[in-house]
């Protein structure tokens, strides 16, 4: 892997690096706000609706391993493509759906390709930029997704208004054909193991997940808690927001304004976070990140009125906006070069983890306690990534 940057340029890989993710994104964009509304349709209840829209995320954690070992055996071009065949038939399924266990099965392969699309990318960049670009490079990854996932819902509603829900599921196909098309174009990185001197002692056993995991184990149990925590507090926010909209009286039309707001932040923050790492190192963005959020969600409880939410929440997404690409950077820097799939692969899965337990957390506490209270300690797994971080991660000299 390049270790020095004086000739690479992000713009020159931006197309191969980048479009893949940002047509995948806009895809999955287009249908997010209409799977609920489509089971709905087909006759599933308020609770099951809900169940199917969460098949995108379990989807992804179902598939991370097997993504890390289709990737590491064919590639990360021809594992996009594959990824977007499997999307286009879940797609298909969702479109033509005649009762909601089908609509279900096209989600959870919809959100069984998107981990593929996620891997392989992070892969690909960690290989090829220079690890003093590395932030930049990652931290951009994540900001086309999200910015994907913005317009999409747009470019969904804009078809939606001339064919009814069907139109953000035919948004969502071109999209995705589109972000194999271009896959498909796309060099594989072809990775070379360094020579062997004449005296040197034979290569160990090939890296395989039991192995990567045994030798990596302390990296997971701390630098790994660390993302777990921070998926959580991710997670939950996009939930938190209108729970507590709706617990102080914010009407929906606001709500949504204050949250397309706060993602609109969290888009522009991405490379500027970036360099940020890249110059200063990890911990400058790593520590800001956590505690921004994690003190705005220990405060939003004491929110009553619409100024304070609003203040509030645009904080929480530049906490978040300044940690864009973070766990993606922090797991390429700790992974090995032999192997390195098969580790972003578990590292991931330890991603989707947090993801899928935050809000289940959340409303665990909020069903025992009360919202504010549920609130609240989800603001404390903040302070706790900020501390695994403080504890854990290199320093600069360190890399």
């Amino acid at each position: 892997m390049p270790t020095h940057n004086t000739e690479f340029s992000l713009r020159k890989i931006a197309v191969a690096a980048f479009g893949p993710s940002l047509l995948f994104g806009i895809g999955e964009g287009a249908i997010y706000p209409i799977i609920a509304l489509t089971a709905r349709e087909l006759g599933a209840s308020v609770a099951l609706s809900g169940l199917i829209v969460a098949l995108i995320g379990i989807g992804s954690l179902l598939n991370n391993i097997p993504a890390a070992l289709f990737i590491a055996r064919f590639g990360e071009r021809l594992a996009m493509v594959g990824a977007s065949l499997l999307s286009l038939i879940g797609l298909l399924l969702c479109l033509l759906a005649p009762h909601a266990l089908v609509l279900a099965l096209g989600v959870l392969l919809i959100g069984m390709s998107n981990s593929v699309f996620l891997l392989a990318r992070q892969t690909y960049l960690t290989e090829v930029v220079p690890i003093g670009m590395r932030a930049r490079a990652l931290s951009t990854l994540g900001g086309v997704t999200r910015i994907g996932l913005f317009v999409g819902p747009f470019l969904g509603a804009g078809v939606m208004h001339f064919t009814g829900l069907s139109g953000g599921y035919l948004v969502a196909l071109a999209a995705v054909a589109a972000a194999g098309a271009l896959a498909f174009t796309i060099p594989d990185f072809e990775h070379k193991p360094a020579a062997q001197a004449p005296g040197d002692k034979p290569a160990g056993p090939k890296p395989n997940l039991r192995n990567i995991a045994r030798r990596h184990a302390r990296t997971y149990l701390t630098l790994g808690l660390g993302c777990v925590c921070v998926m959580a507090i991710r997670s939950c926010r996009q939930v938190v927001i209108p729970l507590w909209a709706a617990h102080i009286g914010v009407d929906a039309t606001t709500t949504a304004v204050v949250y397309g707001l706060m993602g609109a932040i969290d888009m522009l923050l991405f490379y500027p976070a970036g360099k940020v790492m890249d110059k200063k190192g990890r911990l400058w963005v790593a520590l800001p990140s956590m505690i921004i959020m994690g003190s705005m969600l220990l405060i939003m409880p004491f929110t009553t009125s619409l100024s304070a939410f609003i203040v509030v929440s645009m904080i929480l997404g530049f906490g978040n906006g300044i940690g864009s690409g973070l766990i993606m950077t922090i797991g390429a820097d700790a992974s090995p070069s032999e192997g390195r799939r098969q580790f972003l692969g578990l590292w991931r899965l330890l991603s989707d983890i947090g993801g899928s337990t935050g809000p289940l957390m959340l409303s665990g506490i909020t069903a025992l306690v009360s919202l504010g209270a549920g609130v609240a300690m989800v603001g404390g797994l903040g302070f706790a990534a900020a501390w695994v971080f403080w504890r854990w991660l290199p320093r600069p000299q360190q890399h």
